[in-house]
């Protein structure tokens, strides 16, 4: 399988003032559903394009119907266009079919410094990328995820254990993500970066697809070149549904991006 750079596979192609086309890659699924992390960032490339500025600040995203690799429609409009930020609203059409609606804000993000208090983020990952598994193309209940021969995420071997059929109950995964071909990380590639880690309800119990329902992504600074340590918990799963938080930190080791999820489980 070729590995094509992500900034190549999340490209739109400008149809009309708004309106742009893109190319779902078979290869950025799971299961032959398309990763929600990789369509939002489709709708922010969308959303810097269209904005009165460059950088996706936040951006929470509804999926309707996973499209099917090919060519989708992608529209943003300006809702509002401040001086510090913009509020727009983007979807992704197929065949005229509504599949994923956002609304995100843009703004302008700094490169370097740090931030003025972190005391309530959790504990940052500190395992080696070397001594890290690489989560191989296939899930531990045989589902085939194309998007692992593309990127590559590494899990720590504290959170392995889901992997060899020995969960550890916690519901967390801490481990690493780089782009493929290292291509550095960019705000739009953040978005991704939050959904990239297989579900951290695995680290309960195998579970088949867990299909996003909704997934708010914070964009918090720049990245530094280089993979980002990511953080992967599952906080609640009740009535057929799970919330997941996911934190992610640059190569320097500043918080870049943390999301929340909804989505769906079907257990036993």
């Amino acid at each position: 399988m070729s590995v094509v750079p992500f900034s190549v596979v999340s490209a739109l192609s400008p149809v009309s003032p708004g309106t742009f086309t893109a190319q779902v890659s078979p290869d950025w699924t799971i299961g032959a559903k398309p990763n929600g992390g990789y369509l939002l960032t489709m709708l922010g490339r969308a959303a810097a394009a269209v904005g009165p500025h460059a950088d996706v600040l936040a951006a929470s995203a509804h999926y309707l119907h996973p499209p099917q690799p090919g060519e989708v429609t992608v529209e943003a409009e300006v809702l509002r266009a401040g001086r510090a930020a913009g509020q727009l609203r983007a979807r992704m059409l197929q065949d005229g079919r509504l599949c994923v609606e956002a609304l995100l804000t843009t703004g302008t993000l700094e490169a370097g410094g740090k931030p003025h208090w972190e005391g309530g983020l959790p504990e940052r990952p500190d395992g080696a990328w070397d001594d890290a598994h690489r989560v191989p193309g296939t899930t531990p209940t045989g589902i085939p995820v194309a998007l692992m021969e593309q990127v590559d995420l590494r899990i720590e071997p504290a959170s392995w254990g889901f992997a060899t059929g020995r969960p550890s109950g916690r519901g967390e995964l801490r481990g690493w993500l780089a782009l493929p071909g290292g291509e550095p990380f960019d705000p739009a590639a953040l978005l991704f970066a939050v959904d990239a880690f297989p579900p951290a309800t695995f680290d309960i119990e195998p579970t088949g697809w867990v299909p996003t329902l909704e997934l708010t992504v914070y964009v918090r600074a720049l990245p530094e070149p280089g993979p980002v340590r990511v953080l992967h918990q599952a906080r609640l799963v009740d009535g057929g549904r799970v919330d997941e938080a996911c934190f992610v930190w640059d190569a320097g080791g500043r918080l870049v991006a943390q999301s929340t999820q909804l989505a769906g489980i079907r257990l036993g």
